[in-house]
């Protein structure tokens, strides 16, 4: 039972104690403070949290974003997919999920999170079963009762025979990875024929992936959860060699293919092996409110990276990323889309690319348009407001990055039809690019 309401929790990362977690229960924000041991020995653990003593809150971040978290924190929760599956197990545990706060949901997700951040104590037991094979086939069946029943998920399994099993399942695989979008973390074994929960450490033979789920439909016009129809695990399969073709560091990615559906996996950059790497996305590392279409600038990135000491290199591959999303039309570039990790010196890296897809629903508030700006603007882009956002000294490079990526969006046919992409698909998708920017 989860009877028992927690306002302070412990931050550890590598095995070691971080910090502490704090909150104000009359006001909903959450402070934290380093531990002076980790003071001593460790680094800055976001760019909004440098490593000094004293307690660190942020009341003025946007509460529906940041749900009263230091943003460092908030990077950990789940998001409304996740959050759909934690209420449901709550209210088997006869807990109001209307009380279960933000810091209590992060420990929930204790050391089972994205990245390599930790909380304790831990709440859940979840992790018991997760040694056994899950059936890609009932993960599909359970991600779409999600969908269909998130307003009363929990009253739908309180009532369904198989309710403990069926929880059971989608709570192994579906509550810490972030995004709208219905996604299963896994492991997934050599030969692609085993898969169990990618939340605790995966079995020898065994590697991390991110599984998007193909074919779970969204019917809630209103929600910002959403599915993936038949058909997208190929586009962004498309889209994923696109990208690699046209020189972007993205992760591995592969599909998996059952029962007719081809669902979309990527190789999780925060794990090697079963280490952890350290990450925050863009969201967390400059307090850039991914709920604010618009309210991010390519500038302001490219301002990041200079902070963050990034090299020349760096930079090129932002620009890169931005050339491609554009002429590819990946309006869905929103600032939980890119991301840093920390490498074996304690420096911060731009993390590989990821979410690169095609993106684009007139009239939609989230992807009618570019989430970032670039000279102020969401669309009607120019070569020049692209050229601009980097400084004199890399425009020689960043022309010739230009013209590689629209070379490489102008072979998207071929490369769609090698897929097995839907040829209507292909073409609203071609008729699409802006290919016209050159």
């Amino acid at each position: 039972m989860v009877d028992k309401k927690y306002d302070t929790a412990k931050v550890c990362i590598f095995g070691k104690d971080v910090g502490a977690l704090a909150e104000d229960t009359t006001t909903g924000i959450v402070s934290f403070e380093y531990f002076d041991e980790w003071l001593k020995t460790g680094f800055a653990i976001s760019q909004k949290l440098p490593l000094e003593a004293g307690t660190f809150s942020f009341p003025t971040l946007n509460y529906p974003t940041y749900k009263g978290l230091p943003a460092a924190f908030a990077d950990t929760l789940p998001d409304d997919f996740g959050n759909a599956v934690i209420n449901a197990w709550l209210a088997r545990q006869g807990r109001d999920p209307q009380s279960f706060r933000a810091l209590e949901r992060l420990l929930y997700t204790g050391s089972r999170g994205m990245g390599a951040l930790e909380y304790t104590p831990a709440l859940s037991d979840t992790n018991k079963k997760q040694d056994e094979s899950i059936t890609l086939d009932s993960l599909v069946t359970m991600a779409q009762l999600v969908l269909d029943k998130r307003n009363n998920l929990d009253e739908t399994i309180a009532n369904e025979q198989e309710a403990e099993q069926t929880l059971t399942g989608i709570l192994q695989v579906g509550t810490s990875a972030g995004g709208a979008r219905a996604k299963a973390v896994i492991a997934v074994n050599s030969d692609r024929t085993q898969i169990r929960s990618g939340q605790v450490n995966a079995p020898k033979g065994f590697e991390h992936f991110l599984l998007k789920f193909d074919g779970v439909v969204e019917r809630s016009s209103t929600s910002e959860v959403f599915g993936d129809p038949k058909g997208f695990g190929l586009m962004e399969y498309a889209y994923y060699l696109m990208a690699k073709k046209a020189g972007i560091d993205i992760s591995h990615c592969e599909l998996l293919k059952e029962n007719g559906r081809a669902h979309f996996m990527t190789k999780r950059f925060d794990r090697v092996g079963n280490e952890k790497v350290h990450y925050q996305s863009l969201c967390a590392m400059d307090h850039a409110d991914f709920k604010q279409p618009g309210g991010y600038s390519y500038e302001e990135l490219f301002t990041l990276l200079r902070s963050l000491r990034l090299d020349r290199l760096s930079a090129l591959e932002v620009f890169r990323r931005m050339a491609f999303n554009v002429i590819a039309r990946n309006h869905d570039d929103h600032t939980k889309n890119w991301g840093f990790v920390i490498n074996s010196a304690n420096k911060w890296e731009l993390a590989p690319a990821f979410d690169l897809a095609y993106s684009d629903k007139p009239g939609s508030p989230w992807v009618d348009s570019h989430q970032m700006s670039i000279n102020g603007k969401r669309d009607n882009f120019t070569k020049q407001d692209l050229l601009g956002v980097v400084p004199p000294s890399l425009q020689d490079e960043a022309e010739a990055i230009l013209s590689e990526v629209h070379a490489t969006v102008a072979t998207w046919r071929e490369i769609a039809k090698d897929v097995g992409v839907e040829p209507s698909f292909i073409d609203e998708i071609e008729s699409n690019h802006r290919l016209c920017l050159l």
